[in-house]
């Protein structure tokens, strides 16, 4: 499995110089590596010196580079929902639409190149991939789909079949799904293409939460706005399950107060590129081998019946706590997560909730 790495903060900071001398770096290194860029422009090939397009090709050893194209992406994400369309439906409807047809819609360039990734690191031609994304907080909320979508299938399922309007309706459905579809939907036919949209989800979920198969780094300037962007993200990461392995100071040098903000995320200095000399930069990059050692998002101590969040970045006054249903929901940072509660804490209800900076924790 190929591990993927990718850099958060405010818009100008450097995220993408530190992507690409991450990925000279790790390439030097011999691991095989893949740069890819969200970014269309020319800004990327000009900054990276050298030609790329909608495929990976190889720069130098060892690296290979991709600048999506969502046009492009569109046109293939589209023709595989044609196929399974094709697959389940005894009529398709969306032949007669085609992919070179299709408007981008707003969000779609940052989920079509996270699936672009996901695909890319199944070849398993790589051992690196280096994210060049947007940095903010809708990528943060794309990182945490599956976690999202996961819980909409669990409890709407839960809800429906539950519901007298679903069982009211189950017997009518069943004859229109069977004349429509090549599937029951109300058969164990149905299961297996249920049951790998389920594993699907279930491994973005776990490589997210795995250090060693995705992490964050945070790049910001010695601005305090772009500072406080990148303590707002790295809050705001802990929602998803994302560890941050680091702060990269690009251009200036940390100071004994962000040393103390930022703890304790190790920080790096990037200097000034000079030409197209990248190797002082690669030299100044932090080891990218130690952030399973950052603080685990989330701590489930069944033993003790108690939760950690580890949440830096938010004071008390941010965090909202609430337990409507079965699970947990945190609130911070403009995101919203459910805790499910595994084992013997399944169904149990929040008795005691307190913030010890930066941790929030919860007795159950």
């Amino acid at each position: 499995m190929a591990l993927t790495l990718t850099f958060f903060g405010k818009g100008g900071t450097g995220r993408t110089t530190a992507a690409i001398a991450t990925a000279k770096q790790l390439a030097s290194q011999g691991k095989r590596v893949l740069l890819a860029s969200q970014d269309p422009s020319p800004a990327f090939p000009l900054l990276l010196g050298a030609e790329v397009g909608p495929d990976p090709q190889a720069i130098v050893p060892n690296l290979e580079v991709v600048q999506f194209q969502t046009t492009v992406l569109v046109e293939r994400g589209w023709q595989e929902i044609k196929q399974l369309e094709k697959q389940y439906l005894r009529t398709p409807v969306l032949k007669e639409i085609f992919g070179q047809e299709l408007g981008i819609l707003p969000g779609v360039d940052g989920v079509l190149g996270m699936n672009a990734l996901r695909e890319y690191e199944e070849t398993s031609r790589y051992d690196v991939m280096v994210y060049d994304g947007s940095g903010d907080l809708p990528l943060l909320r794309i990182l945490g789909t599956p976690e999202i979508l996961s819980w909409y299938v669990r409890r709407l399922r839960q809800v429906w079949s539950g519901s007298d309007l679903g069982k009211a309706l189950s017997p009518f459905l069943q004859p229109i799904a069977a004349a429509t579809m090549t599937v029951n939907l109300f058969d164990d036919n149905f299961a297996e293409p249920t049951q790998q949209t389920n594993n699907r989800l279930d491994q973005g979920k776990a490589a997210i939460a795995n250090p060693n198969r995705f992490a964050g780094y945070l790049v910001a300037t010695e601005d305090s706005a772009s500072l406080a962007t990148a303590k707002y993200l790295w809050g705001s990461a802990q929602q998803i399950g994302l560890r941050m392995g680091g702060l990269i100071l690009n251009q200036a040098t940390s100071t004994e107060a962000i040393s103390q903000d930022f703890s304790p995320l190790p920080i790096a200095s990037l200097p000034t590129k000079a030409a197209d000399d990248w190797q002082p930069l690669m030299d100044a990059l932090p080891d990218f081998s130690q952030v399973a050692q950052m603080p685990a998002p989330i701590e489930i101590d069944e033993a003790n019946s108690q939760i950690r969040l580890f949440l830096p970045g938010f004071d008390k006054k941010q965090v909202k706590l609430t337990q409507y249903g079965p699970e947990i929901t945190v609130e911070a940072g403009d995101q919203r997560r459910n805790i499910y509660l595994p084992g013997r804490l399944s169904g149990r209800s929040v008795t005691g909730a307190k913030f010890q900076f930066p941790y929030l924790i919860l007795s159950l």
